[in-house]
């Protein structure tokens, strides 16, 4: 399926699912009342799509590759801030590892993404003679 908007990246709708779980979990309870994990942890997990979305309007495929390595750096922080989470209580170790997952997913996705974009760099006919 070609991709004509950010939208059609499997990458965004996985992170976009991410960003629904993360909130899910941060606004309820004396996770909602911890706002300095909860606000680090919901911006995180908005960055891995809004770095998607900025990436894709960035112009070239470089440009658009370290876009998406910011988006999995987010994925990264999510997960340190989970632990947080789990560790005070604010979440189960089910939530913990069903969110964990999700980003573990949309970090693979993403990374799959980067791969083919710096192989279609990589394959690009050369100016040279």
């Amino acid at each position: 399926m070609p991709i004509r908007r950010f939208e059609d990246i499997e990458g965004w709708q996985l992170a976009r699912e991410l960003t629904k779980r993360v909130y899910a979990v941060a606004m309820r309870g004396a996770f909602a009342k911890d706002f300095g994990l909860r606000d680090q942890i919901t911006r995180a997990s908005g960055s891995t799509m809004h770095n998607i979305a900025e990436g894709f309007d960035g112009g070239s495929n470089a440009e658009f590759v370290k876009f998406l390595r910011y988006s999995q750096r987010s994925c990264s922080e999510i997960q340190s801030q989970l632990y947080i989470a789990l560790d005070q209580g604010y979440i189960s170790q089910d939530e913990f590892d069903s969110i964990y997952e999700q980003v573990a997913k949309t970090h693979a996705k993403v990374g799959g993404f980067i791969r083919y974009l710096l192989n279609t760099l990589n394959q690009a006919p050369s100016t040279k003679n």
